[in-house]
This record gives C-alpha cells, sequence and structure tokens, in this order.
C-alpha cells in the first residue's frame, strides 16, 4: 500500500432476513467496510444515487393494470459488488480470514458494502447495462428505465437492488431478463407480491392493493402496543398541539423512531399524513403532549391493520385524466401560525401523490395559503404530466380543484394589489399554466374537498368519509366492495 494511503477496516454484519408473513428465510452474513473511515478526495468523491419516487411507482402500476400488461420482481444477488471503483480503494483483511503476514491488505477493484460511493458505483454499471439493451432513464425520475417502440413497451423500476418490471410483451421481458441475469445473478421472484415492506395483492377486479401489514404490526410490538385497543381516527378533532410546555419525554430517541417509522408507513396510509407531520413537528424536544398523539396513531393503525390503498384499472377507451384536490388550513399552527397545505393527486380513480405540509411563510390571508398550496399542487401535477408525456400516454389537460373562491379567481384574471403583491411568483407560476390551458383550475364545494383530511384533524364521521376517497380500503372486504370514485360537484367558472 502506497505510504500515503490508509487502509479502511471492515466487520462482518449478521441478519436474519424475514418473509411478508413474519417467518425466517434465511440468515446472512456480510463483510462491510468501514466507510466512515473513508476521506473525501482520496476514498471516495461522489456519492450520490438515485432511488425511484413512490409517485412513480403508483403511476407506473396504475398504467400496467390499466393495459393489464404482466408485472413480474426481480432481486438483484450481492447488487453493491457489482459496482466498479474510479478511485483507489485499501481495506484491512477481513476478521477470521487474515493472512499470515499481518501487515498486508486489501485493494478493492470493485465496490463493497460499507462503502460510500457503493450504491453511485452499482446504479452506474446497472445504467450502463440498461442503456447498452436499448432502455433509456427517465428525465422525471432516473430511476425509471423505458424502452418504447412501436411493437412493444417495457418498464423497469429500480430502488437499489430491488427491481419492478411491467410491459406489453412477455416474450420481451423475458428476453430482458435474460440479458441481466447474464450481467448480473438475479433472482425471479416471480408476479409482484412483496416491494420494500409493501404487500401487493392482486385482486380480482384486476386491481392491486398495497398495505403494509407486517411494517405495521413490527412498528405496535416495538412501540409496545401491539395489543392496544383500536381507534376510529388518528387525531382528536379539533386538537391543537404545541411546542411549549415542561412535561418533556425522557427518551425523545424513541420518540423520534417510532415517528420516523411512521412516517414510511404513510406510503399506503395517506389518511394519517397530517397526523404524522404534525408529530414530526416536535422531534427537538417532545412532550409528553406530543407522545399521547403519537400512541393515538398508533391505536388507530391497530384497528385498521389490514387496510392499505387501492389502485384500480382506468378507462381504456379514454385519454389518463390528472385530477388534484388543493386546500390549506390558514393559520391553524398555534405556536407561529404558519398554515398547512393538503394536497391530493389522483390518475384516473388513483390516489398517486400527496402531502401535508406545514408552510414555510406566514400567509396574510386565507386566499394566501390557499394559493401557495395551488401553486405547489400545480407543480406536482405538471411533474406528472411531464412523466406520463415521456411515457407517451394520452392525457387530458390537468384539473386542479380548490374550495376558496378568491384563490380561484386569482388564479384566472390578471389583478394584482397590496394584499397579493408578495405573491408575485407563485400567481405568475399558475397564471401562466391556466393561460395557456396547460392546467385547469376549477372551485368545488368544501364539502366535496378530499384534501381537507390532510390539513386538520377531522371528526370520526367526515374522516371515515374522505378516507373512503382517498382509496383506503380494508383488505378483507375489498373483493366485495369498491369503492366508486369521484362524487363530487365542479362549478364551472364563467
Amino acid at each position: 500500500m502506497p505510504s500515503h494511503r490508509t487502509a479502511i477496516g471492515c466487520k462482518w454484519v449478521y441478519r436474519i432476513k424475514q418473509n411478508p408473513d413474519g417467518t425466517i428465510h434465511k440468515y446472512k452474513a456480510r463483510l462491510v467496510a468501514k466507510g466512515f473511515h473513508q476521506k473525501h478526495g482520496f476514498d471516495f468523491t461522489e456519492t450520490f444515487s438515485p432511488v425511484v419516487k413512490p409517485v412513480t411507482v403508483r403511476i407506473v402500476l396504475t398504467v400496467a393494470i390499466t393495459k393489464r400488461w404482466h408485472i413480474t420482481q426481480l432481486d438483484v444477488n450481492n447488487a453493491f459488488l457489482n459496482g466498479l471503483l474510479e478511485e483507489e480503494v485499501y481495506m484491512d483483511q477481513p476478521p477470521g480470514f487474515e493472512a499470515s503476514d499481518k501487515t498486508l491488505v486489501c485493494k478493492l477493484n470493485k465496490a463493497i458494502y460499507g462503502l460510500k460511493q457503493a450504491p453511485r458505483a452499482w446504479f452506474e454499471r446497472l445504467n450502463n447495462a440498461l442503456r447498452s439493451f436499448g432502455f433509456q432513464p427517465s428525465k422525471c425520475d432516473p430511476s425509471l428505465f423505458t424502452l418504447i417502440t412501436p411493437q412493444f413497451t417495457i418498464m423497469m423500476l429500480v430502488y437499489v437492488d430491488d427491481i419492478i418490471v411491467t410491459g406489453s410483451s412477455v416474450s420481451h421481458i423475458t428476453e430482458l431478463i435474460t440479458k441481466l441475469n447474464a450481467e448480473f445473478s438475479l433472482k425471479q421472484l416471480g408476479n409482484l407480491e412483496y416491494f420494500l415492506g409493501i404487500e401487493v395483492s392482486q385482486l380480482k377486479t384486476g386491481g392491486l392493493l398495497l398495505s403494509q401489514t407486517k411494517y405495521i404490526r413490527d412498528l405496535l410490538q416495538k412501540a409496545n402496543m401491539a395489543e392496544a385497543k383500536g381507534l376510529p381516527t388518528p387525531m382528536v378533532s379539533n386538537l391543537k398541539l404545541s411546542k411549549h410546555g415542561s412535561d418533556y419525554l425522557e427518551d425523545a430517541t424513541f420518540y423520534r423512531s417510532v415517528v420516523g417509522a411512521l412516517q414510511y408507513a404513510t406510503i399506503t396510509r395517506p389518511e394519517i399524513s397530517y397526523a404524522v407531520n404534525k408529530a414530526c413537528q416536535f422531534l427537538s424536544q417532545p412532550l409528553q403532549s406530543h407522545w399521547t398523539a403519537v400512541k393515538r396513531i398508533l391505536r388507530y393503525l391497530r384497528g385498521t391493520l389490514h387496510h392499505g390503498l387501492l389502485l384500480q384499472p382506468a378507462s381504456v377507451h379514454k385519454p389518463f385524466t390528472i385530477t388534484a384536490f388543493s386546500d390549506a388550513d390558514w393559520g391553524a399552527d398555534p405556536d407561529d401560525r404558519k398554515s398547512t397545505s393538503g394536497s391530493c393527486v389522483y390518475l384516473g380513480p388513483n390516489l398517486v401523490s400527496w402531502w401535508s405540509k406545514k408552510q414555510t411563510l406566514v400567509a396574510r390571508s386565507s386566499t394566501e395559503a390557499e394559493y401557495r398550496s395551488l401553486a405547489n399542487t400545480a407543480a406536482e401535477v405538471l411533474w406528472i404530466q411531464s412523466l406520463l408525456l415521456e411515457l407517451q400516454l394520452p392525457i387530458a389537460p390537468p384539473t386542479l380543484l380548490c374550495d376558496n373562491l378568491s384563490t380561484v379567481s386569482l388564479s384566472h384574471n390578471p389583478v394584482l394589489h397590496a394584499k397579493t403583491k408578495h405573491m408575485e411568483l407563485d400567481i405568475f407560476f399558475l397564471r401562466e399554466k391556466v393561460i395557456n390551458k396547460s392546467l385547469v383550475v376549477k372551485h368545488i364545494p368544501a364539502v366535496d374537498q378530499y384534501a381537507d383530511l390532510l390539513t386538520k384533524p377531522l371528526s370520526p364521521l367526515r374522516f371515515l368519509t374522505l378516507r373512503d376517497k382517498l382509496q383506503v380500503v380494508d383488505k378483507t372486504t375489498v373483493m366485495q366492495t369498491t369503492p366508486s370514485g369521484f362524487e363530487g360537484k365542479i362549478i364551472e367558472n364563467n
């Protein structure tokens, strides 16, 4: 080893890999490098590596079930070991396998788990292989690869070493898998059933149900609430949580761990997004009242363990439709009077994107709060529209629905005055899209505002009504009943 270089350490990591039902699949031992010993500019340079967005996954699955494409899943064995290193990296000898000469070190020719650049090296290797097969990465999401020809279409979603493949031609999918298997060691997992902790159930209607029953059960066990009594809502209606108080939690780290785990549960449970977002606002100094609110979320999940997000086939005879609901709760935070934005975006009948976020600036009016939320929703809708255009899918002009008449009027009419001057960037951004007909903004009655559930705690009746609209259903009954989709009244602008 050159005198100016230092060897990084390594260790063995042991893990028990479980099946979706919790049974043991296999025992694993893996040699990993101690990447925290690496020095930037010597052992590594760039480390960024993309992973597929959950929104992209839901969009591609919606397209696949609508077109009745075959969906299969792959796993790459020891994916990071395939990455090629650009840097010169030295590592200590593996514990238990040392040579007689203890002064010798290992010079790494390929990446190994634990190296800071290992994820990037693997993605570059996979990216180059797929490009050589004719695939192109999406400009909207680099972890989505497509091969589109007049004869067939194949789409591939990549999350590190977990891969979903779907397309119009089973024979070409088989050919792709054969090529990948020649390049890397693959496990063919068959039909999509379990992806990143998400259980995927095939329905007789041709749809899919995405759920996280095992993940939530494990979370309840971790929080000592596996036997807790279920509750009908994740948050008490009209509850106002504040950062001020003296009853600080003794174990703030445990609070952060549970709330962080709840964030991942929102991938298939959009109805808890607001409650989880509120809990996230107190991570630095959680109080007992905050932990009580978190326990209520867990009790709600305990009572709805088998619920999940329903994806249904869209109409094959019409272009795909994008419908977005945008809402805001003005000045709702008692500590700083910042507003909460809520948004949900549907592709056909399916909810594919949503969020509940605290706004970064204090809004001086309800119109301002609503407009900021609407502008952010428009940005998300335009991104989804761009992705669908990349996939060469026919789409109708997207529709944005808002229950604030002043906000809708402001998006259509060239009016600026002192009360709205500080919002000019958002105003001009959205108005430009409305004028060139990239977007259609319409008013909707408050009773039909689906995003209301993402901005404030609601009564049990209102919560359950909107939960159904978000396509969250019980796995045990979904075969008998299917949500009917939109029933809201849309008021045309004159």
